[in-house]
C-alpha cells in the first residue's frame, strides 16, 4: 500500500478515503496503546516516511509503519503539508481520531488558520476550539460576524482583544471595524488601550489607535506618541494630568536606555512643568542610573543616589553593589550591600561578598560566619567560600528510591513512548509536544522516571526543564549533570592540557550535551562553535573540519570546541577569563581586562557588564567543580582551577546536616 499526498482527489471520493483511513487506524489506535519504545531498527523507515509525507511523495505504508507509535506524526506531516488543499473529511477525521493528543492539538490551529485565509467562516466555526491564538480568536469572531451570529458576548469578546497595548495580528482589523460600527468602540476604550500601549512603550500602537480619536483629541494622542518615539520639546505644553505625566515617563525612560544625560536634562526641565511625582520621577531616574552603571560611567554612583529608595529592586541593588566593586570602594561596596532586603542578602552570592567586603575593611572576623552560610551550598560562591575556610564541598547527592514496577508503568505510557522515539529520530519539537503531554499527567516520581527513560535515548536536557521543582530535585546530580561522550572528551583534554571536567561543563552549559543543538546565532554542536570559528581553529591547529555541519559531529565538535578553549587561556592566561572570552568574544573581554586589571578574579567575574556572561562564568566554573565530583570522586579547589592551575591538594565532598542548595 502507498500513501500518495499529491492533488486533492474528485469529492466522490471522499467516503471511501475516509472509511479506509478510519479502519487502518482503528488497527493502528490498539496497537500503538499496547506498544513500548520501538526498537531503533525502525527509525530510518520511519524518518523517510516522514520526509517523504513532508515532500508531497508517496511512500509504502507497511503494517510495522502502521504500528509504529510514530504513526500518527506521519500522517500529520503528510496532512499539514498543503492544508489548503486538503480532504477537510480527512482532517476532522484525523482530529476526531487522535482528540486530545498533541498530534491533533498540533494540527487543529493550523486547520483553523487554514480555514481562516479562505474564508470558510462556517467550516471554521464548526471546528472551533478554544486555542491561546490571538489571531485564531479573532478569526472566530470575524466568522461569527460575517455569518450574522452575534451572540450576546460578541461585543465584550471583541472588547478583551482591543485591551491590549501591544501589537495585534491583522487578522485582529475586521473585528475592530466591525465593533466600531457596532458602537462597542468608544473613545474611553480607545484612550484604554492607548494608555496600554503607553505602558508597553508601543508608540506604533499608539499611532494605530490615535487615528480612531478626533479632532484635537487625535492631535494630542500623535503629540504623545511621537514623544515615546523621540522625546521633544513640545511636551511642555501638555495638558498638566495624569496621562501627560505617563507619557513623560515612558518617553524618557525609552530614552534614557540610550542617551541617559540626555533623558536627565529632559527630565530636570520637565518634572516641574508637567507635576512629576517622587514616585513617577524614580522611574526615569532608575532607568537613567541602570543604563549609565551598567557600561560603568563616570556618573553611576551619583544618579545611583539620585534614585529614591521606593524605586529600587533587586536588579538595581546589585548594580549599586558592583559599581562600588568596580570602583574598588569597599566600604561603599558594603554599605551597598546592607541595604539589600534580607531575603537578597542571603543568597550565597551576596553572603559571599559581604564577606569579602568585611575583610576588605579590616573586619575578617564578622566575614566567617557569612562565610559559614554560604559555603553549604554547593554553588561557584559556595565553593569560594569552602576554600576560604579551608573546608569539604557541600555536596548531597540524592537518589530516592523507585518503587517496584514503576519504571515499565511509565515506559509503557503512549506519549512518553511518541515522544522518546520521536527525539530518537531528531523531532525535538513533536517530541517536546508529547512529552508535555505525559508530564502534565505524571506524579513527582514518575517525572523523574521519565527523565531517566529520556536520558537512555540522549535527550539529556529533559534533567534541566523538568526537574527542580523543588531542593531534593536540585540534588539529583546523576541525572542533572550526564556524562557522555567521556571517551572524547578525555582525548581532547589530554591534547589540549586541559581539565576534563572544564569540558564537560562547557558542554553542560553550551548545549546540555545535545549534539544538533542550534542557535540563533548560528552557533552548532556540544560546544556551540560558530563556523567562522571553527574554521580558524582547524586552520591554526590542522584539526579537520568540513564545513559548518561537520560541527553536529560529537567527536569533531569536542575536538575543536576543546582547541579553542585552549587557545583562549593561551591568550588570557587565566580560566575564568577564558570562559568569559568563549562566551562573549574577545572584544568585551579586553574591554573589561583594561577597566580593572587588577581586580581579584571573584570581583572581576561579578564586575563584568554582561549578565549572561557574569552567570556564565559562574555557572561553568560551578560546573567544573560538580563534573569533576562525577569523574573523580573529589575536585580540584575553584580558586586554583579559575587561574588555571591543576597541581595542588584536590578537595572531598560532604554533605552539611541540613543541606542547601541552589
Amino acid at each position: 500500500m502507498s500513501v500518495s499526498p499529491t492533488s486533492p482527489r474528485p469529492r466522490h471520493h471522499a467516503p471511501y478515503r475516509l472509511a479506509r483511513w478510519l479502519a487502518l487506524l482503528a488497527f493502528v489506535s490498539c496497537a500503538v496503546q499496547a506498544q513500548a519504545l520501538p526498537d531503533a531498527s525502525a527509525d530510518a523507515a520511519v524518518r523517510s516516511a516522514i520526509e517523504a509525507a513532508q515532500r508531497g511523495q508517496p511512500f509504502a505504508a507497511s503494517a510495522a509503519l502502521r504500528a509504529d507509535p510514530r504513526w500518527p506524526w506521519i500522517e500529520y506531516a503528510r496532512i499539514a503539508r498543503d492544508l489548503d488543499r486538503a480532504d477537510p473529511a480527512e482532517v476532522r477525521a484525523f482530529l476526531q481520531r487522535y482528540d486530545g493528543q498533541p498530534v491533533a492539538t498540533t494540527l487543529r490551529p493550523q486547520w483553523l488558520a487554514s480555514l481562516a485565509r479562505r474564508r470558510q467562516w462556517a467550516d471554521l466555526l464548526a471546528d472551533w476550539r478554544p486555542v491561546d491564538d490571538t489571531a485564531l480568536r479573532c478569526a472566530r469572531l470575524h466568522a461569527q460576524h460575517e455569518l450574522g451570529r452575534h451572540g450576546p458576548d460578541w461585543n465584550s469578546e471583541a472588547q478583551a482583544l482591543w485591551r491590549n497595548g501591544e501589537s495585534l495580528p491583522d487578522a485582529c482589523d475586521p473585528v475592530f471595524a466591525a465593533l466600531d460600527r457596532r458602537g462597542g468602540l468608544d473613545a474611553a476604550l480607545r484612550w484604554e488601550r492607548f494608555d496600554l500601549a503607553v505602558e508597553a512603550g508601543q508608540a506604533g500602537v499608539m499611532r494605530a489607535v490615535a487615528r480612531g480619536l478626533r479632532d484635537s483629541a487625535r492631535t494630542l494622542a500623535e503629540d504623545y506618541a511621537a514623544f515615546v518615539q523621540a522625546p521633544h520639546s513640545r511636551a511642555a505644553q501638555w495638558p498638566r494630568d495624569a496621562r501627560s505625566r505617563k507619557v513623560a515617563v515612558a518617553g524618557l525612560s525609552k530614552l534614557a536606555r540610550n542617551d541617559p544625560d540626555a533623558a536627565e536634562r529632559q527630565l530636570a526641565q520637565l518634572a516641574p512643568v508637567l507635576g512629576l511625582d517622587q514616585g513617577e520621577r524614580g522611574k526615569v531616574l532608575y532607568q537613567i542610573a541602570l543604563w549609565t552603571v551598567a557600561s560603568y560611567l563616570p556618573d553611576s554612583a551619583r544618579r545611583l543616589e539620585a534614585v529614591p529608595a521606593s524605586a529600587y529592586d533587586e536588579r538595581l541593588h546589585e548594580w549599586r553593589v558592583r559599581e562600588a566593586m568596580a570602583r574598588g570602594d569597599w566600604s561603599a561596596a558594603l554599605a551597598a550591600l546592607r541595604r539589600m532586603p534580607q531575603k537578597q542578602r542571603d543568597d550565597p552570592r551576596w553572603q559571599w561578598f559581604e564577606a569579602r567586603m568585611l575583610e576588605k575593611t579590616g573586619q575578617a572576623t564578622a566575614a566567617r560566619p557569612l562565610l559559614v552560610q554560604a559555603a553549604r551550598t554547593a554553588t561557584f560562591h559556595g565553593f569560594l567560600a569552602a576554600d576560604r575556610l579551608d573546608q569539604a564541598y557541600a555536596l548531597c547527592p540524592w537518589k530516592p528510591a523507585e518503587p517496584a514496577g514503576l519504571r515499565g508503568e511509565v515506559a509503557r505510557d503512549p506519549a512518553l513512548v511518541r515522544a522518546l522515539s520521536l527525539y530518537r529520530i531528531e523531532q525535538p519539537t513533536w517530541a517536546t509536544r508529547e512529552w508535555n503531554d505525559a508530564l502534565g499527567r505524571f506524579d513527582d516520581a514518575r517525572r523523574r522516571v521519565a527523565v531517566a527513560l529520556a536520558q537512555e535515548v540522549g535527550w539529556f536536557d529533559r534533567a534541566v526543564f523538568s526537574l527542580g521543582r523543588g531542593p531534593e530535585e536540585q540534588r539529583l546530580y546523576e541525572l542533572r549533570f550526564p556524562l557522555h561522550h567521556d571517551a572524547d572528551i578525555r582525548a581532547a583534554a589530554r591534547r589540549n592540557g586541559l581539565d576534563p571536567a572544564w569540558i564537560a561543563a562547557e558542554i553542560r552549559a553550551e548545549s546540555i550535551f545535545n549534539p544538533k543543538a542550534r542557535s540563533s546565532a548560528n552557533a552548532r554542536g556540544l560546544m556551540q562553535l560558530l563556523p567562522a570559528t571553527a574554521a580558524g581553529v582547524a586552520r591554526r591547529t590542522g584539526l579537520r573540519y568540513d564545513g559548518p555541519d561537520s560541527l553536529y559531529d560529537s567527536s569533531a565538535n569536542i575536538a575543536l570546541g576543546s582547541a579553542y578553549l585552549r587557545e583562549m587561556e593561551d591568550k588570557y592566561g587565566a580560566t575564568y577569563q577564558a570562559i568569559a572570552a568563549y562566551n562573549a568574544g574577545p572584544t568585551p573581554t579586553a574591554r573589561w581586562l583594561s577597566q580593572r586589571p587588577s581586580h581579584d578574579p571573584d570581583l572581576w567575574i561579578e564586575t563584568i557588564s554582561y549578565k549572561e556572561t557574569r552567570d556564565y562564568v559562574a555557572r561553568v566554573l560551578a560546573f567544573s567543580v560538580i563534573y569533576d565530583w562525577r569523574l573523580n570522586g573529589d575536585a580540584l579547589p575553584v580558586t586554583q582551577r579559575m587561574l588555571g592551575l591543576s597541581a595542588g591538594k584536590r578537595k572531598g565532598f560532604a554533605c552539611p546536616a541540613a543541606p542547601a542548595t541552589q
